[in-house]
């Protein structure tokens, strides 16, 4: 009773008119940023900031306009993944592995409305395990150390080999190839240049900028002139813009699931959407079994990472509140607004500062809301882009895609670079090696790296401590589960084929 009473506090400092204003321009401006490919909640995030330090808002209003942009930019991104199979973020990338078949189908609208309430939902479920659960769950992440964060890492590597159609060997060179470009750059522990070729811009790394569009983008735009130069059909807009009962029905099992998986991903510090949209696509692919069309156009494969990356962000605020570790990068930019303040965020902050904590809390209610309103209404327009002529649309998604590598670092060679890896990409692509799964191996890999170098420091170099708790032996348990899976079902396919036979 206790926690209703302060929520139904955090609900009167939420819906203030001028935090009610600035939830809505919040939320406005993170969809048009997470449509934009290669920006995604951090950089949204990180452009606020200083704007909502400069106008004077007070804490609780700056973290509710941080809040907006942040869940915006999850709903944002998953338009350009569905439309033109370019993801704004690393989380959207599992969602254009069905949403965008499903717009060639000449069903973006219907892609479109249900992802945005797939959104709704794994929100909405994510931030009532927030008020409800937050103290319980916060206990738990603890436990999650170095190893068990590697041995995770592993689990969700693995996770690949389902995902992508019944060719576990490609998705899993795609992978290796992904961990291989995360290992680019200064070794943090050494000091010593790894495949850098003595060439300083790739001393700090690949940006992963480059890496998603370069793969995405542009392997998609000499993918949209082949077809062209063949005068194929990109693809239609369809009759339909929204999702009918039978649709709904159809897909709300997905999304109750893989918002509660998101959310329980989303509390592990450091773990994030993209794992979180990655374990939830693989689980659902699998519930589906034989049933299931995922990759060519199923409405489970786009509900149910679009329900996880959503809960997962809104489960991101449960380290962040309660211990003061931020549970994703866009929360470690939000922690950085609270220092501004001279706030510091951890258990005490729940009594100290009610009015941030459970506004911020209720914020997560009104800004979902708010999203669903605005998104829904725009499906038809969102649609319509597919009806741009391509001599308009090949050149603008070209003049975002340099734009939005040229802003981070304003180097000529990343432009160069991100057109390499477009043309290596198109190749794959040719070939079915399944992009998506390069994108995870990059997005983990250096979180792979950073927490075995941990643990082993830990352990003073006894490779035990990646089996030494519970928690690790369940998971190497999934792990050996999901490697022999594909056999398994590969096996069981023949025997079936005999016996109809």
């Amino acid at each position: 009773m206790e926690t209703f009473d302060f929520l139904m506090h955090g609900f009167g400092v939420a819906m203030l008119p001028k935090n009610l204003l600035i939830a809505l321009i919040g939320a406005f401006i993170g969809t048009i940023v997470g449509m934009l490919p290669g920006l995604g909640p951090i950089n949204g995030v990180a452009i606020l900031l200083p704007f909502a330090f400069a106008l004077g808002l007070p804490p609780e209003s700056a973290l509710i306009l941080l809040a907006a942009v942040y869940l915006g930019c999850e709903y944002g991104g998953r338009i350009s993944a569905i439309l033109l199979n370019v993801p704004g973020s690393a989380a959207a990338v599992m969602t254009s592995l069905d949403g965008n078949p499903l717009a060639l189908q000449g069903k973006a609208g219907i892609a479109l409305s249900i992802s945005a309430v797939a959104s709704f939902i794994g929100s909405t479920i994510a931030t009532l395990g927030v008020v409800l659960f937050a103290p319980l769950l916060a206990k738990w992440a603890v436990s999650f150390g170095p190893a068990e964060y590697f041995v995770l890492m592993v689990f969700a590597i693995c996770c690949l080999s389902g995902l992508v159609g019944d060719q576990p060997i490609k998705t899993a060179v795609s992978a290796l190839i992904g961990l291989g470009l995360a290992t680019v750059g200064v070794d943090a522990v050494t000091g010593i240049y790894r495949y850098t070729f003595d060439s300083v811009n790739l001393s700090d790394g690949i940006q992963f900028t480059t890496i998603v569009i370069g793969f995405f983008s542009v392997s998609e735009i000499l993918i949209l002139l082949e077809r062209t130069s063949t005068g194929g059909k990109i693809v239609a807009q369809g009759k339909r813009s929204l999702f009918n009962l039978k649709e709904f029905l159809f897909t709300i099992g997905a999304m109750l699931r893989s918002g509660a998986m998101g959310f329980f991903v989303g509390i592990l510090p450091g773990a994030g959407a993209t794992i979180a949209s990655a374990m939830t696509y693989a689980s659902e692919r699998k519930i589906a079994g034989d049933d299931g069309k995922f990759g060519e156009g199923d409405l489970r494969g786009l509900a149910s990472p679009e329900a996880a990356n959503n809960a997962s962000a809104c489960g991101s605020f449960v380290p962040m509140l309660t211990l003061g570790v931020p549970g994703s990068g866009t929360t470690a930019v939000m922690m950085g607004a609270l220092t501004l303040y001279n706030i510091t965020p951890g258990p005490q902050l729940f009594t100290e500062q009610p009015d941030i904590v459970w506004g911020l809390i209720a914020s997560l209610f009104i800004c979902n809301v708010i999203l669903l309103v605005m998104n829904i209404p725009l499906v038809g327009f969102f649609s319509k882009l597919l009806n741009v002529p391509n001599y308009i649309l090949i050149p603008s998604i070209a003049a975002i895609s340099f734009v939005g590598v040229y802003s981070i670092n304003s180097t000529t060679f990343d432009m160069v670079f991100m057109v390499a890896l477009g043309i290596f990409g198109y190749f794959l692509r040719k070939l079915h090696f399944p992009l998506s799964a390069l994108i995870l191996g990059y997005v983990l890999g250096e979180l792979m790296e950073s927490n075995l170098r941990r643990a082993l420091s830990i352990s003073q170099g006894e490779l035990s401590i990646l089996w030494s708790s519970p928690i690790t032996v369940s998971l190497w348990g999934l792990v050996v589960v999901m490697i022999f899976m594909p056999i398994i079902r590969k096996m069981y396919r023949k025997r079936f084929k005999k016996t109809a036979a």
